[in-house]
This record gives structure tokens, C-alpha cells and sequence, in this order.
């Protein structure tokens, strides 16, 4: 490897949605390249390419018919090879020397689980004797090799993973995620116009944000932390300071508890009533559901009353009807009627402050009740307390809770 910088960018599909926007991303590569940067740069598929793909395997195999998963990863990893190259080509035309790899080309290795493969090693061989040479390196992110020699996909958003682990893997300066918004900010601008772009954040707090729904994929940003690799997010199209994510070492431990307000629409709650509170039931009501693959979220169990509790619990809407058939048919809930609903949200708080400071459930609480919001269920982990609430009422939350903690003072870049 040269004594250079080295920094690993990554441009979203947005970014790369026409031929217009590939030539501006290759235009802002090249200046940073002129700048005395060693760059390696990880892309997604242009653009809908790769809803557009899934959408033309389900037609050539028509109704009843669910694509193979081998081939299906085969057939997504091209979108972001289109992207690769077409940068590539682009960078070239504009005099800089430039190489476009394949993830596994690029030395992505991962296990064999087809559509959401888990990385398990960078091979940095070839990224760093190309870096060395002097060449711009495009990177197709989402996709990597298996020990089968099979091509696998990361799962949906996880060109962010790609680049995280490259850097990891060449002790990078930093990675850069550039997309279509200019940073994280304290909840999402488009319920809460006050909204701020937050200077920077800690991994822990854009970890549970990124879990909620934010603007990252979570799996990035715990890559990101175990490797300490700092992330900058911030916009493609203009040049504002983005957000930086990175550890908390030089943050001051008085400041505010709350960093941010974070938003889950497409809540579905199940209920299970009267159910005995005796050991195994929870076991038989769950289990089924993790073999199926359906995310648990909020789980409550009630205070047992005459030997009987009612559990509740979310799913994401989608896996409704799925999650609802599963609980009715396990053994625990064979002879209860089992409640399911839609039209539910989860709205939460978020900072390293609340662990060690009192009362912000109680503001919580109080700034909901205030704007006449009603909570259904709660739940809280260290960093976050989380109300599920309903979906209509959502945007009036988020805006209350946003101003109680006074998140309109947070700085901005």
C-alpha cells in the first residue's frame, strides 16, 4: 500500500439513476481523486434496476412459481456491475486511471446463505495492488463470493455493508456514504419540518436509529463499530457537511439525552388472551414464528391474574396474516382467540443519555398525552423507549416529542 489517504465512498442507486447523475458522481470522484485521495468507491444498481429485475424473473416464471434463490442472486448482482462499469467508463473518458471489480473480484467472501449473505472475510489482495498502481477502484456492492463459488447478495441496502467492510479491511481513513439526503437527521424532515442535521452521532444511538428505520443499514453501522471505522453520510448533489458517525470518545458527556425521534410506519400487533402462566408458553408461541423467518418486535406480557396472562406482540404488516395463522395453530394458543390488527406505528426516542438520567419516560408520556396521542404498547431498551401508537396519529407524535426535547437546538452543518 502508498503512505496516501485512503477513503472508501459509496453511491446509492439515486445517485446513479441516469446518465447525467453517473457523470456527476464520476465528475466529484475525480476531484477528490486530484486532491492526492487513493479511492476505493462501492455502487448500487442504478435506479430501480434492481425492483425492476425481481419484478422480470417473476414474470418469466409466472403466478405460483418462486424464483430459484442461487439463480435470483446471479441475476440481482448484475444491476450493480451495470453501475460499476458504466462509472468506471465515465472516469476514464474524464483522463484518471480506473479498474471496476466484481465484489468477489474485489475479495468479498461470504457464507452461503443466498439473498442475505453475511460477510466473512475482505480479501484486500487486489484492492491494494490496484490502489498501489495508481487506479481509481469501482467496486459492485451487494453481491460477494461464497466457499460454493457461488455469487451471493448482502440483502437489500447493503452496498452501505460493502463499503463499511472494504474500509475495514484497508484500515481506511473513513468511508463515505453519499445518497440522496445530506445527513441524519433528528427525525425524519418530512413529519417534522423543525427537523436538524445532526453534526455527529455515535455508533450505538445510529444503530438503534438505522434498526428504526433511518437512513443506513443497521448492519453497517455494527460493522462499522466493531472495526471503528468512522462514516460520513451525507448528499451526492451538493457539497453541505454531512453527518459523521464514530465512536463517542470525543463527545462531552453533558449534552442532550436525546439525540434523535425515529419513525416505524406498517405496524401489525397480535394478541394473545387468557393464556396460562405456566414455563413453555412463551417458547410455544415463538419458536414457530423464528422458524418461519417473521421478525418479533414489541413483545408485552401482562401480570399474570388467576393464573392466567395475555401476551402481545408486533410483526411488520406485511407478515400479518402469516405471523396470525402460526400463533393460532401453536400449541399454547390452540383453544384462545387470537386477535391480529393493522394500522399501528412505533415512535421513539433515541440517546446514550437516557440510560443515566431520569425522567424522560415520564416527559415522553406527558409530550404524548399533551398532544392527545394514545399509546398502546412500550417498550425500552438502554439507549431507546419506544411507543406503539396509531398509525393516523404518528406524524403528531413524532412533532410533539421533538419539541419536548427541544431536538430544534441541535446543531446543525
Amino acid at each position: 500500500m502508498t503512505a496516501r489517504k485512503v477513503v472508501v465512498q459509496k453511491y446509492g442507486g439515486s445517485s446513479l439513476a441516469s446518465a447525467e447523475k453517473i457523470r456527476s458522481v464520476a465528475k466529484k470522484i475525480c476531484d477528490r481523486r486530484a486532491a492526492g485521495i487513493d479511492l476505493v468507491v462501492t455502487v448500487s444498481a442504478m435506479g430501480d434496476t434492481t425492483d425492476d429485475l425481481i419484478t422480470l424473473a417473476k414474470s418469466v416464471l409466472g403466478a405460483g412459481h418462486v424464483p430459484d434463490p442461487r439463480e435470483m442472486d446471479t441475476l440481482l448482482s448484475t444491476g450493480e456491475l451495470v453501475s460499476a462499469a458504466l462509472v468506471a467508463m465515465a472516469i476514464r473518458s474524464m483522463g484518471y486511471d480506473v479498474v471496476s471489480l466484481s465484489g468477489p473480484q474485489a475479495g468479498i467472501r461470504t457464507d452461503t446463505t443466498h439473498g442475505a449473505a453475511r460477510i466473512s472475510e475482505v480479501d484486500t489482495g487486489r484492492l491494494s495492488r490496484e490502489l498501489a498502481a495508481g487506479r481509481i477502484v469501482i467496486v459492485a456492492g451487494f453481491q460477494g463470493l461464497a466457499e460454493t463459488e457461488d455469487i451471493t447478495t448482502l440483502g437489500r441496502g447493503a452496498s452501505d455493508l460493502t463499503a463499511v467492510a472494504i474500509a475495514a479491511g484497508l484500515k481506511a481513513h473513513r468511508c463515505e456514504i453519499y445518497t440522496d439526503v445530506e445527513g441524519i437527521y433528528t427525525a425524519d424532515p418530512r413529519l417534522v419540518p423543525e427537523a436538524r442535521k445532526l453534526v455527529e452521532i455515535g455508533y450505538e444511538e445510529m444503530l438503534e436509529l438505522a434498526s428504526l428505520g433511518a437512513k443506513m443499514n443497521p448492519r453497517s453501522i455494527e460493522l462499522g463499530a466493531v472495526y471503528e471505522v468512522p462514516i460520513l453520510v451525507a448528499s451526492t448533489f451538493d457539497d453541505k457537511p454531512g453527518t459523521l458517525i464514530h465512536g463517542e470518545a470525543s463527545m462531552m458527556e453533558v449534552r442532550k439525552a436525546v439525540t434523535g425521534i425515529a419513525v416505524t410506519r406498517n405496524v401489525a400487533k397480535i394478541t394473545a388472551p387468557a393464556l396460562p402462566d405456566i414455563p413453555g408458553v412463551a417458547a410455544d408461541i415463538f419458536e414457530p414464528l423464528a422458524a418461519a423467518g417473521i421478525n418479533v418486535d414489541v413483545i408485552i406480557q401482562s401480570a399474570s391474574a388467576g393464573g392466567k396472562a395475555d401476551i402481545s406482540f408486533t410483526v411488520a404488516d406485511g407478515d400479518l396474516e402469516r405471523a396470525l395463522a402460526i400463533t393460532k395453530t401453536s400449541r399454547a394458543c390452540a383453544d384462545h382467540n387470537v386477535m391480529g390488527g393493522r394500522g399501528y406505528a412505533k415512535v421513539s426516542i433515541v440517546g446514550t443519555g437516557i440510560t443515566n438520567s431520569p425522567g424522560y419516560a415520564s416527559r415522553m408520556f406527558r409530550a404524548l398525552a399533551a398532544a392527545g396521542v394514545n399509546i398502546d404498547m412500550i417498550t425500552t431498551s438502554e439507549i431507546r423507549i419506544t411507543c406503539i401508537v396509531e398509525s393516523g396519529q404518528v406524524e403528531k407524535a413524532a412533532r410533539a416529542l421533538h419539541q419536548a426535547f427541544e431536538l430544534q437546538e441541535a446543531s446543525a452543518g
